[in-house]
């Protein structure tokens, strides 16, 4: 069974964002170093868009082949007119309102969230899923993660968006790994207690 990985940033109180889920005010801790780490770690994890003009566009999969994502973190795409943003991968977006893919190589799931990553889960692959967003999304999909990789910035915003828009539960997970950079962000890794 492959991983679906919730990879995220958040401020140091747990907020992805403004109330409105704006998270512009992170964008200045992605300095030279850390774009490094991005680029050798998680490369799938940056948009296609943002991948070429770094070079790396033609750089394998190293983690993830599949991107799960949700219809407010996909519009910020569809806004700039990109219709697949992460077109290195296999795109989902968990949409109710979106009836139709503006492009073929996403896929839109409209029902049934949680069956649907629980066979993208199943499926024979040596790489996992990236789960892009969405507070609700990662509400709804809480059960299923397998692995918070949290990338935490030196700010606090005292309200916004948080990591996960659910009910109160409480969700055990291990931590795996820390790692510091000079510019006071943290990577956090966990995986679920089992």
């Amino acid at each position: 069974m492959r991983k679906l990985t919730y990879f995220i940033a958040c401020s140091i109180d747990g907020f992805i964002g403004d109330p409105e889920g704006d998270a512009s005010a992170m964008m200045r801790f992605v300095d030279e170093e850390f774009l490094a780490f991005l680029k050798t770690e998680y490369p799938e994890t940056l948009s296609t868009h943002g991948r070429r003009p770094l070079g790396i566009d033609d750089l394998p999969n190293q983690r993830f082949d599949t991107i799960v994502q949700g219809r407010a973190s996909y519009d910020i795409a569809l806004k700039e007119g990109i219709t697949s943003p992460y077109a290195h991968l296999r795109e989902y977006v968990a949409s109710h309102t979106l009836k139709e893919s503006p492009d073929p190589n996403v896929e839109i799931i409209a029902d049934d969230l949680v069956g649907r990553v629980r066979e993208l889960k199943a499926e024979d692959s040596g790489l996992g899923i990236y789960l892009c967003g969405g507070s609700v999304l990662a509400g709804e999909l809480l059960d299923e993660i397998d692995e918070l990789v949290i990338k935490t910035y030196p700010i606090v915003q005292g309200t916004g968006m948080p990591m996960f828009g659910a009910g109160f539960s409480v969700t055990e997970f291990a931590l795996e790994s820390v790692r510091t950079f000079k510019n006071g962000v943290l990577v956090r890794t966990y995986s679920r207690k089992r």
